[in-house]
């Protein structure tokens, strides 16, 4: 079974904000380019080539999130990012507001964080649209779990 992220207006926000960001850094060199009396042909398609790739990477590692339970562990994407998660290595579950720091693959403050053996940052952090779904199936796939 698959879950999709959550997305909330205060990631989406947040998204905006640095894509907006992003178009000020690009785009506006690259019009204050064309607008001028010698045009730099080159310089308008690198920043405006940049600007594309940037805004079309973050969507991709937004948009782009799922948390698939395998059969011997979970799977997590977002974007170019994976990571497979044995049932055996997960320690705890539990709900979390921590959404800046840490290994964390979500698009929502509603969140959970997996902690797990072997992870380099001892958690991962992921926001399903049907938290309590996942955490039923996620139990039955590995009830040694503490859920907190």
């Amino acid at each position: 079974m698959t879950f999709k992220s959550k997305i909330d207006k205060t990631f989406a926000y947040f998204i905006g904000g640095a894509i907006f960001i992003i178009a000020l850094a690009t785009l506006v060199p690259a019009l204050y380019e064309i607008f001028s009396d010698d045009v730099d042909v080159k310089a308008v398609v690198i920043t405006s080539i940049l600007f594309i790739m940037c805004v079309g990477f973050i969507l991709w590692i937004t948009f782009d999130i799922e948390y698939s339970f395998r059969e011997k562990y979970l799977f997590i994407k977002g974007g170019p990012f994976k990571s497979k998660i044995p049932y055996e290595d997960i320690t705890k579950v539990n709900k979390t507001s921590q959404i800046l720091a840490g290994y964390r693959i979500l698009s929502s403050k509603d969140a959970l964080e997996i902690h797990y053996k072997k992870a380099v940052l001892g958690s991962v952090i992921i926001s399903p649209c049907e938290q309590q779904k996942f955490l039923r199936i996620l139990s039955e796939k590995a009830p040694h779990i503490s859920m907190k």
